[in-house]
């Protein structure tokens, strides 16, 4: 939490300190903030990396999903394993 006040208070203070007062307060603060950072390309090729790993979890689930069912049409019922 004090951290959080004492990054504000600086973004503050450069506000103060600013010659020519910013039209937007919202743009100076996400500047100073790094919000409106350009992206990095390595930054942008994990988010693509993550969104491919979704997609290949959700594939493999899907895959479990019908193989387990497969594989359930193979065993016996579970009363008659009980009986062996």
């Amino acid at each position: 939490m004090l951290e959080v006040l004492d990054t504000l208070t600086k973004v503050l203070v450069a506000l103060y300190e600013e010659p020519e007062k910013p039209s937007s307060a919202l743009d100076f603060l996400k500047h100073h903030l790094g919000a409106s950072a350009p992206e990095n390309p390595e930054v942008e090729a994990l988010r693509l990396e993550v969104v491919e790993m979704k997609a290949k979890y959700e594939a493999v689930l899907e895959e479990n999903k019908k193989l387990k069912a497969k594989l359930a049409q193979y065993e016996p019922p579970q009363e008659e394993k009980r009986d062996e």
